[in-house]
């Protein structure tokens, strides 16, 4: 069996304070980081690997659209990468999915990161489409999937319940430290999750126990981490 940490976080384009989103990265130490609303204007690139070093992790997979990226720690080899805008909406920002195929310890899997839509119809209709590129790369590399990102919507919903239907809720499954992913300041609402395929063994799901300050000062959302068992 090979243990992986994998941290989804949204950090808000890097607006707010960086060096927190580094020092709370850093502070949990994770195997791979998915992560939502990183840089996409102008300096992106720049941003992003100043990002990836200040974790101490490399870029897996991303680009510069949707602010979507997976990063990997050097243990962690990258076997393939793949990028998907979904279906566009007229005046909605574009939403899209990055896919790292990796290997730890021994154990290829998949690592994807997304953000969905504010807006109901596009959210679920994005899950459909989602759900059929990660069936794909599941089928050519034969490897797990885990899914992670900000939803944009409680558990319950249709888009929540699509995604929960085919994968573990990891905080479900193995409930460790705090719910709420939203807001960082007044957290009231979980709306960001790790979602993993039956064959993963997911050992603790949750917001892990941190710095406060730290939380509040780095961006709007607070931070999910799963530990995981693969075969």
């Amino acid at each position: 069996m090979a243990a992986v940490r994998l941290l989804s976080y949204n950090v808000r384009s890097l607006r707010d304070d960086p060096a927190a989103v580094a020092r709370v990265v850093r502070g949990i130490a994770p195997d791979v980081l998915c992560v939502q609303e990183v840089p996409r204007s102008w300096g992106w690139r720049l941003q992003r690997r100043r990002l990836a070093r200040a974790v101490g992790l490399r870029i897996a997979a991303g680009r510069r659209a949707c602010g979507l990226a997976v990063l990997a720690a050097p243990h962690v080899r990258r076997v393939a990468r793949e990028f998907h805008l979904l279906t566009p909406d007229p005046d909605l920002h574009r939403r899209g999915l990055a896919i790292a195929v990796l290997e730890a310890g021994g154990a290829r899997f998949i690592a994807a990161s997304t953000h969905l839509d504010l807006k109901d119809g596009p959210r679920v209709r994005h899950v459909r489409e989602i759900l059929a590129h990660l069936d794909r790369v599941r089928d050519r590399h034969g490897a797990p999937v885990v899914l992670a990102g900000d939803v944009n919507e409680e558990p319950g919903g249709d888009a929540w319940s699509a995604l929960a239907d085919r994968f573990q809720d990891g905080y479900e499954a193995a409930r460790a430290g705090e719910e709420l992913t939203f807001s960082a300041r007044d957290p009231r609402r979980r709306i960001d999750a790790v979602f993993a395929d039956p064959a993963v063994r997911v050992t603790a799901c949750g917001v892990p126990p941190g710095n406060a300050d730290d939380y509040a000062r780095a961006t709007d959302h607070r931070p999910v981490v799963a530990d995981l068992e693969l075969s």
